[in-house]
């Protein structure tokens, strides 16, 4: 077991389709990003890998090059199954970033200023009115929509760079918040920035969450799946059984590794 540089948090990464991922419990997922956020400088990147952003990872090399960077949290039941097939056993938490971002924001009683960028603009709006409500002595803003295009790029981090944020949310979507960030967040911008895939759609309540039985049974995206047959039908009912070939392919080809590690993956940059 190793201590993350900068901070006391003792944790080790388990390989998933050789993506180094983190194995913290709740608690120890919570005070790590309570640790980066106090920190004077430098910057850590937090994103989340489910089995369709595998799936993705496994043709894309600039999505798996950014994800190389970030700290990579597990997300989701298919994790799970990678992780008992290649390692024996399950993560300790399921720390998908839409339970993980809202608890953080209730574990950090230090206030912070949260930065937002991603979703449509009323939707990016509610969401921060939400978080508001949710975890009053922090400060939320949104900064911009998902919808700008390439060349505003550095407009909007310079917007950023003015609020001097502690946290960053960004939600464009995967793989394109990941690579995004990659590509554009640099020192200066936040000492903790976290992709968040569709969070504001649901702390906006334009997505109705599943119920607390179905989210403990690992059941979201069958949820998910009644409410958007058509725009996720291929992510679920292709995705799945895809990634499922995927892992067992990797496991009989023997290249399942742990790693243990003295540093973390994502870039740690002053300002």
């Amino acid at each position: 077991m190793n201590v993350f540089p900068g901070t006391s948090i003792v944790a080790s990464q388990r390989m998933i389709l050789d993506m180094p991922v983190c194995d913290f419990g709740w608690a120890d997922a919570f005070a790590f990003a309570d640790e980066i956020a106090s920190l004077p400088i430098g910057q850590t990147v937090i994103s989340f890998l489910n089995a369709n952003n595998a799936n993705l990872m496994i043709h894309d090399r600039e999505y798996r090059a950014a994800l190389s960077r970030h700290i990579v949290l597990p997300d989701g039941h298919g994790i799970d199954i990678a992780s008992w097939l290649f390692h024996g056993k399950i993560f300790p938490a399921n720390l998908n970033g839409t339970d993980f971002v809202p608890a953080l924001m209730t574990y950090m009683t230090t206030p912070r200023r949260v930065a937002m960028i991603g979703a449509r603009p009323e939707i990016l709006k509610r969401a921060a009115e939400n978080f508001q409500k949710h975890s009053p002595w922090h400060e939320f803003i949104p900064v911009s929509d998902g919808f700008f295009g390439v060349a505003q790029s550095d407009e909007v981090m310079a917007s950023v760079r003015e609020l001097k944020p502690d946290i960053l949310l960004i939600a464009m979507g995967s793989p394109k918040q990941e690579k995004w960030i990659d590509r554009h967040v640099g020192p200066g911008h936040a000492r903790l920035v976290i992709s968040v895939g569709a969070l504001f759609d649901f702390m906006a309540e334009e997505v109705p969450r599943a119920s607390p039985t179905v989210r403990r049974l690992r059941l979201e995206w069958l949820h998910r799946l009644v409410l958007e047959p058509r725009r996720l039908w291929r992510r679920y009912l292709l995705g799945n059984p895809l990634f499922i070939y995927y892992i067992l392919r990797h496991k009989l080809g023997g290249r399942a590794k742990t790693l243990e590690v003295g540093g973390h993956r994502a870039e740690s940059r002053s300002f």
